[in-house]
């Protein structure tokens, strides 16, 4: 009964007062089923799980190319001339998809820019009109084969640019989110209320970096000759001091728990960077058990890749220039009062994000070198993918150091201003 009510309001079109015809329209569809939020309405929450969706099958799309590329597409004219190597075919299909799906989100990012109300054009074109966007992407992957291979390659070369600027907003969004659980774990109204959560929480983040680095010491340095492991890993136990040090400054006074968290961050960096050694001289595992590992790596990489890139997408507050500050994130996430007819999320920045999550993750499925070669069911594995993940760590400890920094600089400087 619902539903045909639902359907009715939506056929029944514009009335006498349209803006309250439009939020009632929105408040029916959204208390709907599922099926009736997809089919006859616009959601922006739902879209974007059905973006998310897309993204993920585009990816897998990706992978199957790479992996059974080369012998499904041998019979194109197009993609045999790879400079002799052999699972080029795989890697120059990766970015084939990877082209067709950037073209897409950016079409969208052009199209919904700047939307900041519901129920508008932008917003419909955002949250409807499933049918001819997925006709749109799946066109244009298509589209994407019969493209020159000179094409192909220098959409390579800009997919390293463009992978490199999805790291950097997804190291923001998750600095933002740590120094918005402080913030708010520290303030007035759950100060008492969290002080025992926020010990716990912080405890247990360097109880786990502390085993992560003992365990990376066991699993990654078995004999001596394995120098590089070994100076990442304890390079990383310094910059785990640095942090906490900086931290607990009376200066700065940030506390125990985002040291503790970035930790968190900066040890898995480092275990992701180990894990993308192509030489297996410095693993301390057997074959059989590697092959499963390797499996479980893939599909956890995957799906938290797709995590990753949703979760940024709706966060573009994280990038909010505040007014007392050229830029800081710490208080990007305060809590801001919104009309009801504000867009919940910015919808140019989620497809932003989503563009160049197409990038990053066709960078994984290559190694970041379009003439590496890749085994089945690997992901991100490679020097150059090693040597990306260990800058990442760097860079975030650079970026989290100068987030401390940056407010007690500003002070000064603005103290030194009427002298």
């Amino acid at each position: 009964m619902d539903t045909t009510m639902t359907i009715a309001k939506l056929e029944a079109g514009p009335g006498m007062d349209e803006g309250n015809d439009n939020s009632n329209r929105y408040a029916n569809i959204v208390a709907g089923s599922w099926w009736a939020q997809f089919r006859y309405g616009s959601n922006p929450w739902m879209a974007r799980y059905v973006y998310s969706l897309m993204f993920l099958l585009a990816n897998l799309l990706a992978w199957a190319v790479r992996d059974y590329g080369p012998k499904a597409l041998t019979q194109m004219n197009k993609l045999k001339t790879c400079e002799g190597v052999g699972d080029c075919i795989g890697a120059e299909g990766v970015l084939r998809v990877s082209m067709g799906c950037f073209i897409f989100y950016f079409i969208m990012f052009l199209a919904t820019c700047g939307t900041s109300k519901l129920h508008g054009r932008k917003e419909l074109w955002h949250s409807s009109w499933w049918s001819a966007k997925i006709f749109l992407m799946i066109t244009l992957i298509l589209l994407s084969f019969y493209l020159p291979k000179e094409i192909i390659l220098i959409y390579g070369y800009i997919a390293h640019f463009g992978a490199g600027v999805f790291l950097l907003i997804q190291l923001v969004s998750i600095i933002s989110f740590i120094t918005w659980l402080n913030d708010c774990c520290l303030s007035e109204k759950y100060a008492e209320r969290c002080r025992t959560h926020f010990m716990l929480l912080a405890t247990a983040a360097y109880v786990v970096c502390i085993l992560g680095i003992i365990l990376m010491y066991i699993w990654y340095t078995p004999r001596l000759t394995c120098l590089l492991n070994i100076f990442f890993i304890t390079w990383t136990i310094f910059l785990l001091q640095l942090m906490t040090t900086i931290s607990l400054h009376p200066k700065v006074n940030a506390g125990f728990l985002t040291p503790g968290l970035m930790g968190l961050y900066v040890v898995f960096l480092c275990w992701s960077a180990i894990r993308s050694e192509p030489d297996d001289k410095c693993l301390r595992s057997s074959g059989a058990s590697r092959d499963w590992l390797t499996l479980i790596s893939f599909i956890v990489a995957l799906l938290a890749m797709v995590i990753a890139t949703f979760s940024t997408g709706i966060d573009s507050k994280c990038f909010q220039v505040k007014q007392n500050l050229n830029f800081t994130i710490s208080q990007s996430r305060k809590d801001e009062k919104q009309d009801e007819d504000d867009v919940p999320y910015g919808f140019g920045f989620f497809h932003f994000v989503f563009a160049s999550g197409v990038m990053y993750f066709a960078m994984l499925l290559i190694g970041w070198n379009s003439h590496h070669t890749m085994k089945k069911w690997t992901i991100d594995v490679g020097w150059t993918s090693t040597w990306v993940r260990i800058v990442n760590e760097w860079v975030a400890v650079c970026v989290y150091l100068w987030m401390l920094i940056a407010p007690i600089v500003w002070k000064s400087r603005q103290a030194e201003g009427p002298k």
